[in-house]
């Protein structure tokens, strides 16, 4: 998948510093990491593979809300953006660690991911705040990354309702979401 998201990422993302965020994912763990722990993509390589999967659905989603204009109202750009980078914020967010799991009556160690935060900054906005260090994010991207968890988002639990709102001024944050609840749960294994 590392290939597929690159050839994308390379074809559409053309912003100024897209250069040295390329740099810094093949640098970082994004291309190894799980996608979550236990529920989708939790093997190694899994959030790149989230990541093709959030694009190729979101560019299908709005192709098909806007049809054969849908470029006038988001550049390709925007979508590739938005769906290969709505989780960067999973990067060193994952370690490997071991537990005891028995199998035919003996106790064996088996790998798995375990959640390592090392910038407690939140969810989307840590996305936001990672991808505006190598490129400007438009608006409507940074609140669409933003917000790209929906109702699953901490701040929507805590009460927070700016999530509606979003979905409101932003068609674009809605059509992540779903796009990222499409891939989540249509197109990819849950666990190991």
């Amino acid at each position: 998948m590392q290939e597929t998201f690159l050839q994308i990422f390379d074809e559409q993302i053309r912003r100024e510093g897209a250069a040295e965020l390329r740099a810094y994912l093949l640098r970082s763990d994004f291309f190894r990491a799980p996608a979550s722990t236990r529920y989708h993509c939790a093997y190694e390589g899994g959030l790149c593979e989230h990541s093709v999967n959030t694009y190729r659905r979101l560019l299908r989603n709005v192709q098909n809300e806007y049809g054969a204009e849908w470029e006038q109202k988001f550049s390709h750009e925007t979508v590739a953006i938005c769906g290969l980078l709505h989780d960067l914020c999973k990067i060193d967010f994952y370690k490997q660690d071991f537990r005891n799991v028995k199998e035919n009556g003996e106790w064996v160690k088996k790998p798995y991911f375990a959640r390592e935060e090392l910038l407690p900054y939140g969810h989307g906005e840590k996305s936001v705040y990672i991808i505006n260090g190598f490129l400007r994010l438009t608006r409507e991207e940074a609140v669409a990354i933003n917000w790209h968890m929906g109702g699953f988002d901490s701040r929507v639990r805590g009460g927070d309702g700016s999530v509606s709102e979003a979905f409101c001024k932003f068609p674009l944050a809605l059509l992540l979401h779903v796009s990222d609840l499409e891939a989540t749960y249509i197109d990819e294994k849950r666990g190991v």
